[in-house]
């Protein structure tokens, strides 16, 4: 490699020659100053001296020529020591300036060898010290994305894997004769197929929110008369399993600009999740109120609770406070992150409270009005 392009590639080259450029040119100024003003002053001084000297001119030139020597020799010692000390400094700081940008380059080669967990060192509270802060926090992100991208993938192998085995078995037990081959065989093959359909509609929409592509139709609507026709759907499930449905819902609300159809989404998920997490005798509440420019919609219910270490995870796909749940149980376990990123895309936010196991749980929904 050629001296020039190894310069033009090293940051540490620059820094150094750009410091011994500085030097040199404040010495070559240094130089030519003394030279230019050295005659003059020395006449000057000279003339001081001539009563003591006297009229010999080999003398005065003698002291002319000797008073040279000395300012050049000052001048280059002068220069030999500046240039030996920024040769000193333009080193160490090249080290301190260089050191850190490698530390990264190096760890952002191994993160991008798969090593996720890489970090730099930070020292100090200068720039570098901020670029390696914003280096680790994006190192930090990267990992976080690639455990739940194989949560992700390890997850919907798991939800695919159930109904995959149940029409497996069912079809060994056709073939060995274990099943008979009738409509009620058949039904339960079209309830496994429907527990598919259902998974791979679900993926298909939260990759859709996820990517903003949902596009929303929005339209001022009265948030009662939208949450009374939820809560008209889902009564007679409360009445079946005996839980008591509570509604405060004022009518002198002002309206809500959201798409009807995404908002009723959101609302049968919360509304959904409430009932079926409550136990019968249970009671799940909502409640509806304006503060500012914005419309609270709180859901409570007393059923199983939260724990305080599941709660900033609710709404991350997949998850689950029981893990042992199954889908059946427990859904596809994204539905709350479909809800999120709706309530988001309405420029609104959810949020989810508990007290802890068996103190039952709050979701909360915050809509701008129109």
């Amino acid at each position: 490699m050629k001296p020039w392009n190894m310069i033009q590639r090293r940051l540490g080259w620059k820094l150094f020659l750009s410091h011994l450029v500085v030097v040199i040119i404040g010495g070559a100024v240094l130089i030519a100053t003394a030279q230019l003003h050295a005659s003059t002053a020395m006449v000057r001084h000279v003339a001081r001296l001539d009563d003591a000297i006297g009229d010999d001119p080999l003398l005065k030139e003698e002291m002319r020529e000797s008073f040279m020597i000395a300012v050049d020799e000052i001048i280059v010692v002068a220069a030999l020591v500046a240039f030996l000390s920024a040769v000193v400094f333009s080193t160490y700081v090249a080290r301190r300036i260089v050191g850190p940008v490698q530390q990264m380059m190096h760890a952002s080669r191994r993160i991008a060898a798969g090593e996720y967990r890489e970090r730099v060192p930070v020292a100090g509270m200068d720039e570098l010290a901020e670029l390696a802060q914003a280096f680790n926090r994006m190192a930090s992100m990267m990992e976080q994305t690639e455990q739940r991208r194989l949560e992700l993938i390890g997850n919907v192998a798991h939800e695919l894997r159930t109904p995959l085995s149940s029409i497996q078995v069912m079809m060994e037990g056709i073939v060995d004769g274990v099943l008979p081959a009738d409509p009620a065989t058949y039904a339960d093959f079209q309830r496994e197929i429907r527990r598919l359909q259902r998974l791979v509609r679900d993926l298909q929409e939260l990759s859709r929110v996820e990517a903003g592509q949902i596009k929303l139709e929005l339209e001022p609507v009265a948030i009662d008369v939208l949450i009374r026709s939820v809560v008209d759907r889902l009564r007679p499930q409360f009445v079946d399993k005996g839980v008591a449905l509570e509604l405060d819902l004022p009518h002198d609300l002002p309206p809500v600009r959201v798409d009807s159809d995404r908002m009723m989404q959101v609302l049968v998920n919360l509304i959904g999740n409430a009932l079926h997490y409550t136990p019968s005798r249970g009671r799940v509440s909502l409640q509806l109120k304006q503060q500012n420019n914005h419309i609270y919609i709180a859901i409570r219910d007393t059923g199983i609770g939260i724990s305080a270490e599941h709660l900033p995870h609710i709404f991350e796909r997949f998850y689950r406070v029981d893990k042992s749940r199954s889908r059946a149980g427990g859904g596809s376990g994204i539905g709350l992150t479909i809800a999120k990123h709706l309530i988001e895309a309405h420029g609104g936010a959810i949020t989810v409270a508990s007290s802890g196991p068996g103190q039952g749980s709050t979701f909360t929904v915050t809509i701008p009005t129109a």
